[in-house]
């Protein structure tokens, strides 16, 4: 499939900022499971994009913008050719062995109720792609989507709690259930080409991938209880929502700040012509 991704992000400053520096989960990098035919950031302010490759080997940029920046505006666009490796990970650049995606954070932090669901889920069955597949299964269950119950620093626990959240909420559950019964697994970042027509999103999409031995990392998103495929556009892979946001950063001054993300994501002309 090749799809057309184009992600727009607005910060506008109730007083003009004097600086602003970002750093931008953006870009998707080619492995065998998608290629990227074409892509660009712009910014509208004169700054240079520093490319750069972070700890976890996504690709990052980051820039300084100076003020006085009343709207700060970061445009990503490009076409990536995807195909359907039924969830599995090939060619992604790592820098840490699986174990290290045991590491527990803030936002991946298990309960004790999400220590019996992760344990209750899984207890059935006996390959870990089959308790994976079920975890999968059980969160998708579970869980209601709900884009105004939770926020970007809410938990997998507290939004377990509620039994609603967004992708993002579904993918730190699915991780802290995993490495709650000793699976490797992390949060990943990146964009979703749905099925029923529907193109303007509010945002990216968030899964999650697990280790599996003799497999290697393979994907799964609990928000529609499935393995990702050639809907699904790969950008970038931490150990949860903080490490592969698409945009952080700081300013100076500004008082306070509203944002605003603009997400399309469709089928690229070439294609339907197809």
């Amino acid at each position: 499939m090749l799809i057309r991704v184009r992600h727009e992000t607005v910060y506008h400053y109730e007083v003009p900022a004097k600086g602003v520096i970002q750093r931008v989960l953006l870009t998707p990098r080619n492995n065998p499971g998608q290629h990227v035919r074409r892509w660009r950031i712009e910014i509208n302010h004169n700054s240079r994009l520093q490319e750069s490759e972070d700890a976890f080997g996504n690709l990052a940029h980051r820039f300084y913008a100076d003020g006085p920046i009343g709207t700060l505006a970061t445009l990503a666009e490009g076409e990536v050719e995807t195909f359907d490796t039924a969830g599995v990970v090939r060619g992604a650049l790592e820098r840490f062995p699986p174990e290290f995606y045991l590491r527990e954070t803030s936002l991946t932090r298990p309960s004790s109720g999400l220590l019996d669901f992760a344990r209750g889920a899984t207890a059935r069955e006996k390959s870990t792609l089959a308790r994976l597949h079920a975890l999968t299964a059980a969160i998708y269950e579970s869980m209601t989507f709900d884009d105004n119950a939770t926020h970007a620093a809410t938990a997998a626990a507290e939004a377990f709690g509620r039994r609603e959240g967004v992708c993002q909420d579904f993918a730190h559950i699915f991780v802290a259930c995993a490495r709650a019964v000793e699976i490797p697994a992390r949060y990943v970042s990146g964009y979703f080409h749905r099925s029923d027509g529907v193109f303007d999103q509010a945002a990216g999409h968030a899964w999650a991938e697990a280790y599996i031995d003799d497999l290697g990392w393979v994907g799964f998103d609990p928000a529609h209880g499935i393995s990702p495929d050639e809907c699904y556009v790969r950008v970038a892979a931490a150990l949860d929502y903080l490490g592969a946001a698409p945009v952080r950063g700081a300013r100076m001054g500004g008082l306070s700040e509203r944002m605003e993300v603009k997400v399309r994501v469709a089928m690229s002309h070439a294609q339907m012509q197809n």
